[in-house]
């Protein structure tokens, strides 16, 4: 008997998953997982989910680098929910912490941990646009009467991104001949942002960028624009 076959999905066939560090035994994240997306992970050893805001299943690092590597899948008494021990690859959580779980209540918030930045990762210096680029997805996901200037351009429409693209191009530009290199930094950060709302809308993780980059890596500006005419 596979392990599918002994699972309870609930109503919608998705089931809770809780990973922890196969090594601490920190509790890092939970997150929900359907049937194929617990067939992936067995398959690969690396944890997929299902995505209830974007309705489709997704790998953990696939846009980050953060990839959690399976140790070991438990199952509870009930079999209505999963515990993954796993090796994690730089942050659990998209805002950059170790774990999703670092704030306390003690009669107020208190916040525990730090956020996780490996200066020597490949994807040190990706980390923030990767977890910008998850809010802007979860943002566009919100309800008619929620206000978020994301979801907004989202509503407007692809006219209205690319508008606000152009705009923040310009600005860079105007911030660059007035040589400001604080005001460089402020509009460069806009015109990220905007970038990032535009690959949402295509529904393109950062990763595909770096992938692009990588393989441009080594060749001459002149031989890579040759080759797309080719």
């Amino acid at each position: 008997m596979s392990l599918i076959d002994q699972l309870k999905f609930d109503e919608n066939g998705l089931i809770p998953a809780i990973t922890q560090d196969a090594e601490t035994g920190e509790v890092l994240m939970m997150a929900w997982m359907n049937a194929e997306a617990v067939e992936q992970t067995i398959a690969t050893g690396k944890v997929h989910y299902y995505s209830r805001s974007r309705q489709k299943q997704w790998m953990k690092g696939e846009s980050s680098g953060h990839l959690q590597i399976v140790k070991e899948i438990r199952f509870d008494c009930d079999s209505d929910c999963l515990l993954i021990k796993i090796e994690q690859q730089g942050a659990a959580c998209h805002t950059g912490q170790r774990s999703c779980f670092y704030r306390v209540w003690d009669g107020e918030v208190q916040q525990v941990g730090e956020k996780q930045v490996d200066a020597a990762s490949l994807y040190a210096r990706q980390d923030i646009l990767a977890a910008l680029y998850n809010i802007i997805q979860e943002r566009r996901q919100l309800g008619a009467g929620e206000k978020s200037y994301v979801k907004s351009l989202f509503d407007k429409g692809l006219d209205k991104i690319l508008g606000k693209i152009g705009e923040e191009a310009t600005e860079v530009a105007i911030a660059g001949k007035g040589g400001d290199k604080q005001e460089v930094i402020y509009e460069v950060a806009d015109l990220f942002f905007h970038v990032l709302v535009l690959l949402g809308y295509y529904d393109l993780p950062p990763e595909r960028i770096y992938a692009e980059l990588r393989r441009r890596f080594g060749l001459s500006g002149i031989d890579e624009k040759a080759s797309r005419t080719k």
